[in-house]
């Protein structure tokens, strides 16, 4: 038997899973750093998803005990150190697969708000106006996606099916992958943003990315009046620049699931939120009843193929 720290809320599935496999699941969703600096080490394996920071601090005091897995109910490792984890024998677990369809029906949404205002529209209604707002259609305009991974197809497949062109960019060769979905790959990042009138970003956060969309591309390469769209993390854009393209009109929109910090604290992203022209989400890309189903399945197999199961 293996005991288990859940310390971020979870589907109840997940827990069921490995209890029913004769482990001892703790689960804390509201457990306090200090709290888990002193507990880490008398677990086996650790269950986070974005809220709980796994750094090199909580690492040490977890390879000190008996802590060998780390498990993220969820794709993006951006909270937890894995190199250092690597480092000290501890394996770094994830759920990449789970979340795809409901980010990419966020992203698709995102961008149909942006191009219908139904947001800002809605809201007036309840303030008993009765605006009309001229939009348009995503229909025959040009698609970039920056990361053409698992979300970045799924979106791919969708925009096509609305008449969209389709462009992908990504650092990896994605080549087959994108001649099987007849996807327009593309090698020059600035010359893509010149030509996209939609651009969204499916990028993991790392040294490479971070800072990814930053001043020098909005003012240079961006098509004017064109959205640009964010569900990967936050810290991919530069809010600062984005929102010096709003106020100068090089964006016509930015739409987001995600910011720096969540939720917004500085003064930037405080009134990037605020900005008629920005609609932004609560990180809820994933929060979906299906996509947390399936990521509680897709993790919990992975736990018990290391831990074992008493059944």
């Amino acid at each position: 038997m293996a005991r288990i720290l859940v310390t971020d809320p979870v589907n109840q599935r997940l827990i069921e899973l490995l209890k029913s496999c004769g482990h001892e699941v703790t689960y804390t969703p509201e457990i306090s750093r200090d709290e888990l600096l002193e507990i880490v080490g008398n677990y086996d394996a650790l269950i986070v998803r974005s809220g709980t920071r796994v750094d090199r601090e909580v690492l040490e005091v977890g390879a000190r005990g008996r802590l060998r897995i780390v498990a993220r109910a969820g794709s993006g490792l951006d909270n937890i150190d894995v190199g250092y984890a690597k480092k000290l024998g501890i394996e770094v677990l994830n759920a990449p697969s789970g979340a795809t369809q409901s980010v990419a029906e966020l992203t698709i949404g995102l961008m149909i708000s942006a191009t219908r205002m139904i947001h800002r529209l809605w809201s007036e209604v309840l303030e008993g106006r009765w605006r009309k707002e001229m939009g348009f259609e995503l229909a025959g305009k040009t698609l970039l996606i920056i990361g053409f991974g698992r979300i970045g197809r799924r979106v791919a497949e969708i925009a096509k099916a609305l008449g969209m062109r389709v462009l992908a960019y990504d650092v990896r060769d994605v080549s087959e992958e994108a001649r099987a979905m007849g996807i327009e790959l593309v090698n020059d990042l600035c010359r893509a943003l010149s030509e996209a009138d939609v651009v969204s970003l499916h990028v993991p956060l790392n040294d490479s990315t971070k800072g990814l969309i930053d001043g020098e591309k909005l003012f240079n390469c961006f098509k004017r009046g064109s959205i640009l769209v964010n569900t990967s993390r936050g810290s991919v854009v530069d809010p600062r620049a984005v929102l010096e393209a709003l106020e100068r009109g090089v964006l016509s929109f930015y739409a987001t699931d995600v910011l720096e910090e969540e939720p917004p604290r500085n003064e930037v992203e405080l009134k990037l939120v605020k900005h008629p022209r920005a609609l932004v989400t609560p990180h809820v890309g994933a929060q979906t009843l299906e996509a947390q189903l399936r990521i509680a399945e897709e993790i919990g197999k992975k736990l018990v193929e290391r831990l074992g199961c008493s059944e």
